[in-house]
């Protein structure tokens, strides 16, 4: 008999704070460090009790109802804040007789704090649902809580490979459900907030292997492949290994969230990284110590589980007909395989071979299972390049010099072989940086890097790049530029400048290969001013004729110039795919160009200031009486522009210019936009304001165009003729799909220019989530440079940050007349040139009272 429905709320009151003392025990258990899949199994015992007790308090004895357990909760795992899920299995009739009765007991456990989901399903209703490969798979894990064997053998029949779903088909749907899933996540398990549930490499892709034992083997466990020889030992023991390290992660991710959370977010790393145990020290912060072992977990699981999908694969095709390579090497399926079992330990070299016969074929689809298996077991007795004997190294560098060199490098690297051969890169690999600046572990970034100077290698062109592609035929060996990729940021986590920590490795790996002084100096000098170039364009004015001439004199010759330009340009773009951009295209090709003019000179004969405006003017005119203009209106245009103009702007730029201003009347106001050539609006604008001039002018278009959703990159603000100004600015749509069309955004700034602009104020928006993990102490740097004051502004970015300076600017009536804008990750890194109301630096009153004000608006990011 089931128990009276008045009694409910008390139950399921003290069920509820029963419940809780459980989770707090299992808790408390947790930080003792109680295993946390043995946790999991606790917690899906302890509520077996309450929805069992719930089923026989609503359902009568004799009901012919059969209750079961499915999805995860079929497993017997239960984390701290997973729902449950439930399958009554029961006859259309008896659905009906006890509508009322299961509608009481899922309430019961809704009371008793269990978010329980369910289905109710006759034997057939089960077959017909299982059509739905979700369903299926949840039902394939189906365990009895209140069911007799009748039922549970009908369940089995109902969800059998005779009525749905036969193995092969299941196998084939479940790799692409898993292709899918992966790619939803760029197809990479290192990802800054990854998912430790269904990202790569997460429990679900050992869910994905258990299914598939248990579909094609009928075995419950992993472990139970070994004896149906699909599976080693060793790969058992590293599956389970890695298991126990990601539930002890996810466990932890719900006690720190307090709901159910898969994505391990900034919100919760830090806090999950101290409940764990983790310390700072002097090479790793915790939560990148802890982020670390994330990313070798995942990488462990990818390894293995893609080595027993393909056998999986060869179960249901068959063993495939070897077609022989070489003495040493055969095509199984496709798959590259050595010939003769335990060939690989025989030599180190062997090992070597393996990837030149692996490069030497594009069409392989991979490394056979039990070749990938035999090099993983043989990973330890690889040695260390500095241990090796010089026939190893001289079999790396032709591995290097060789077909497909990056890509060989990214298999040595995913199977784990680099990091054995350098064993500083295993210390950076599955290596995060906690900022927003970096979107790849270090060795994934390093890999990017690689394959970015891949492509350049390829000469196919690359709209990101404008000339990248067309440098690389210049390299004398190619294989440098590989290795200073290979090293540039190895040295990072060592407490130290990770560029001269870098150099030193980089030298000793180059000296210990054999490589010349000349070579070996190459690679050593790219690996230590790796960021000279882009800390020289993007903080630095490339228009100035002293600063080109002091970085080709760093540079010093046209070798180092072309790697560091394509090194540079490889580096930014694999950080993170939201940072390279055409404006950074843009400044690196200009620079490399104007870097190289100066090389061809020689060093002792600069160009110099008038030189340069006068072969700028020149290629401007030539472009415009191209279009049609006569040299009557191009020396009228010409008239209307600051002769600095002409040092400051491309050709291209200034041809713009001059035809936005042909039709314009002396003192009318001219707002012209414009997508740079070969782009759209959404990879930026130049945007010119020429009008008479007044204060606050600066402000209120830096405000505008804000409030119009673009961000400014770069700003320069010049003096007219006749009282105006002559300001450019290049900008970026804060959201790419809303990039607005150039002369609807030269519109809206006009008609803003056009009213009150004293009345104009930056919007006001909350700073976004994310970067409250991220906060940068603003700093504040002054110095007078060429009569004017320049501003080094550090603090953290958000957006709106120009338009609140430029305001505070404009409150303290200074005038702007050049802005740089950086921004890395969290970090904004700014520079502005400004002066007081007659042109002159700031006198030390003024620059105080400008300090103030700045740093009171940037304690506004606390809002």
């Amino acid at each position: 008999m089931s128990a009276p429905a008045g009694d409910d709320p008390a139950w399921s009151a003290a069920v509820k704070a029963a419940l809780a003392r459980t989770d707090a025990r299992l808790a408390r258990r947790y930080d003792a460090g109680f295993p946390a899949n043995r946790l999991v199994a606790l917690r899906a015992r302890a509520v077996d009790a309450t929805v069992c007790a719930a089923w026989r308090r609503c359902l009568p004895g004799d009901a012919p109802l059969a209750l079961f357990a499915v999805g995860g909760y079929g497993r017997g795992e239960l984390f701290p804040c997973s729902d449950i899920d439930l399958l009554v299995l029961a006859e259309t009739a008896a659905q009906r007789a006890h509508e009322a009765a299961l509608a009481r007991f899922i309430a019961l456990l809704w009371d008793a704090g269990l978010e329980a989901s369910h289905a109710v399903r006759s034997a057939a209703q089960c077959t017909e649902a299982a059509d739905d490969l979700t369903v299926l798979t949840a039902l394939i894990e189906a365990r009895p809580l209140c069911a007799g064997a009748s039922a549970e053998a009908a369940l089995r029949d109902a969800v059998s490979p005779t009525r749905v779903w036969p193995p092969e088909a299941f196998f084939e749907a479940k790799c692409e459900e898993q292709r899918r899933r992966h790619a939803r996540f760029g197809d990479t398990s290192d990802n800054l907030e990854p998912n430790l549930k269904d990202g790569p490499g997460g429990l679900r892709d050992l869910h994905v292997l258990g299914w598939l034992a248990l579909r094609s083997f009928g075995v419950q466990a992993l472990d139970e492949l070994i004896e149906c020889g699909r599976l080693g030992w060793d790969e058992a023991a590293a599956l389970e290994r890695e298991r126990r390290a990601l539930c002890r992660l996810r466990y932890g991710l719900h006690l720190v969230a307090g709901r159910r959370e898969e994505r391990l977010r900034f919100d919760y790393q830090k806090l999950l990284a101290a409940r764990l145990g983790y310390q700072d020290d002097g090479g790793a912060l915790a939560v990148e110590q802890m982020m670390q072992g994330f990313y070798r977990s995942a990488a462990v699981v990818r390894r293995i589980g893609d080595r027993l999908l393909q056998r999986f694969e060869e179960h249901f095709a068959g063993v495939a007909v070897p077609e022989p390579i070489d003495a040493h090497f055969e095509r199984r399926g496709g798959y590259l395989a050595a010939r003769v079992p335990g060939w690989l330990g025989e030599d180190p070299a062997h090992l070597f071979a393996l990837f030149a016969a692996w490069a030497a074929d594009p069409a392989l689809r991979g490394l056979h299972s039990q070749t990938a298996r035999e090099l993983a077991q043989e990973l330890p007795q690889i040695p260390g390049y500095a241990e090796a004997p010089p026939f190893l190294r001289e079999a790396f560098l032709a591995l290097l010099r060789g077909p497909q060199p990056v890509k060989t490098l990214e298999r040595m690297a995913r199977l784990g072989v680099l990091g054995r051969w350098i064993p500083a890169f295993q210390r950076v690999s599955g290596r995060m940086q906690f900022d927003l600046f970096h979107a790849f572990t270090v060795d994934q970034h390093t890999l990017a890097v690689l394959r970015n100077l891949d492509g350049f290698a390829s000469g196919e062109p690359d709209p990101r790049f404008s000339t990248a592609h067309q440098v690389w035929p210049s390299l004398r060996k190619p294989e440098l530029l590989l290795l200073a990729g290979l090293f540039h940021d190895i040295g990072k986590g060592r407490g130290g400048d990770h560029s001269e920590l870098g150099a030193v490795d980089a030298r000793a790996f180059c000296e210990a290969h054999g490589l010349s002084e000349v070579d070996t100096a190459l690679v050593e000098w790219l690996v230590r001013r790796h960021l000279l170039m882009s800390v020289t364009a993007q903080k630095q004015d490339i228009t100035d004729p002293d600063v080109i001439q002091r970085f080709a004199a760093e540079v010093a010759d046209r070798q180092r110039l072309d790697a560091l330009y394509l090194l540079t340009c490889a580096d930014i773009a694999g950080t993170s795919p939201k940072l390279w951009n055409s404006w950074k295209d843009r400044l690196l090709a200009d620079l490399h160009a104007a870097t190289r003019l100066a090389l061809r000179r020689g060093l002792g004969q600069p160009v110099g200031t008038a030189e340069r405006i006068a072969e700028n003017r020149e290629a401007a005119r030539t472009l415009l009486l191209a279009a049609g203009h006569d040299d009557a209106d191009i020396a009228a245009m010409f008239a209307r522009m600051p002769e600095e103009n002409f040092l400051r702007s491309r050709a291209d730029q200034i041809a713009w210019q001059a035809a936005a201003l042909r039709d314009a009347a002396p003192g009318q106001t001219v707002v012209a936009a414009r997508a740079m050539p070969g782009r759209d609006g959404r990879d930026g604008l130049d945007v010119l304001v020429h009008m008479p001039d007044r204060d606050g002018l600066f402000a209120a278009i830096v405000i505008t165009l804000d409030r119009l959703g673009m961000s400014v990159l770069h700003a320069r603000a010049l003096d007219g003729p006749d009282g105006t100004i002559f300001d450019t600015f290049h900008v970026l749509p804060a959201e790419q799909r809303q990039a607005p069309e150039p002369a609807m955004l030269a519109a809206a700034l006009a008609r803003a220019l056009g009213g009150d602009i004293d009345r104009l104020r930056p919007a006001r928006r909350s700073q976004p989530q994310h970067l409250r993990h991220f906060r940068v102490a603003p700093q504040l740097d002054f110095a007078e440079v060429a009569g004017v004051t320049r501003i080094g502004l550090v603090c953290t970015d958000r957006p709106g940050l120009l338009a609140d300076v430029a305001r505070v600017l404009r409150d303290e009536r200074l005038r702007v007349h050049d802005a740089r804008i950086a921004t890395f990750g969290e970090r904004a890194e700014d520079l502005l040139l400004v002066s007081d109301e007659h042109n002159q630096a700031l006198a030390p009153e003024r620059r105080d009272a400008l300090r103030d004000a700045l740093l009171a608006a940037l304690d506004g990011d606390k809002r």
